[in-house]
């Protein structure tokens, strides 16, 4: 794979990952928890320049849920305070029965996009994420059918060994588009080494997402503008805005990768540019 030309290449497309499964305001007070406050979120990253909002939904008391009225009503909600950012809903999950994870995918509309983990981690000391390949076919199938655009969520260098086998097993739609992870645990290793390394293994034609957990959001933001690929950032992965601060919203963290893009004299996509991007 060669590198692209960030000048020349597509728009920077702008994931904002606004609130995940795991830590919650006990983290940092500002991750919205409720439909409201997850709309009310979303209409401030996509105001910041983002055009992709990752969604995973949350019970009352702020634990994870896998239901599908509860990423209904948080769709609701999204629309109500956005004008056209594109819903991208998380299948990801731990302990949890393989038709809960379908749940994300049934809302009405089905979301645009949907995460696809393509293989375990661990989770903690105790808990690990299977993703089994029958269970990343059949989530892949279902959207297939309700023509929902996978974003293969790539952990580590066996992940992008499952990438290659999902598409001998099935027909992705081109262009095919992955989320490379980096960070500590089960994650690839956070060095610009193993950056390079990882772009340059995916299938040909591959656009790439870069997300880096922590501290290292910042940094791997940086070399996604710059080699060609896109961004994810978001209070699910970084909760804070530099070392000992807290974040103040998901928004400050889109507002600072934008302008970091506008400085590297990339474009920043809008939602109907991501589309066009993503072949949505």
């Amino acid at each position: 794979m060669s590198y692209g030309n960030y000048l020349e290449g597509d728009p920077l497309i702008v994931t904002a990952a606004i609130t995940g499964g795991v830590h919650g305001k006990e983290a940092n007070p500002n991750v919205p928890e409720t439909p409201e406050e997850i709309g009310r979120a979303a209409g401030a990253v996509e105001e910041a320049g983002a055009a992709v909002v990752h969604l995973h939904a949350r019970k009352p008391n702020g634990e994870r849920s896998f239901s599908t009225d509860r990423f209904q009503a948080i769709d609701d909600a999204v629309r109500e305070h956005t004008d056209d950012i594109v819903i991208q809903h998380s299948t990801g999950g731990t302990a949890a029965p393989d038709e809960d994870r379908h749940s994300p995918l049934r809302t009405d509309p089905p979301p645009e996009m949907a995460s696809l983990d393509m293989g375990p981690l661990n989770r903690y000391d105790h808990l690990t994420s299977e993703n089994t390949r029958a269970l990343v076919d059949s989530l892949y199938d279902e959207m297939a059918d309700l023509e929902i655009k996978p974003e293969l969520e790539v952990f580590n260098d066996g992940h992008r060994n499952e990438a290659f086998g999902l598409l001998e097993r099935r027909d992705l739609s081109d262009p095919v588009y992955t989320t490379l992870i980096f960070g500590p645990g089960t994650l690839t290793r956070p060095t610009p080494r193993n950056f390079l390394n990882a772009i340059e293994d995916l299938p040909g034609g591959t656009l790439f997402n870069t997300l880096g957990f922590g501290r290292h959001q910042l940094p791997f933001s940086a070399m996604g503008i710059v080699f060609g690929g896109h961004v994810r950032v978001g209070l699910e992965d970084n909760v804070y805005y530099r070392r000992g601060e807290r974040a103040e919203s998901n928004a400050q963290l889109v507002r600072r990768v934008v302008r970091l893009s506008s400085e590297l004299e990339r474009e920043v996509a809008s939602p109907s540019q991501a589309r066009e991007i993503l072949g949505l």
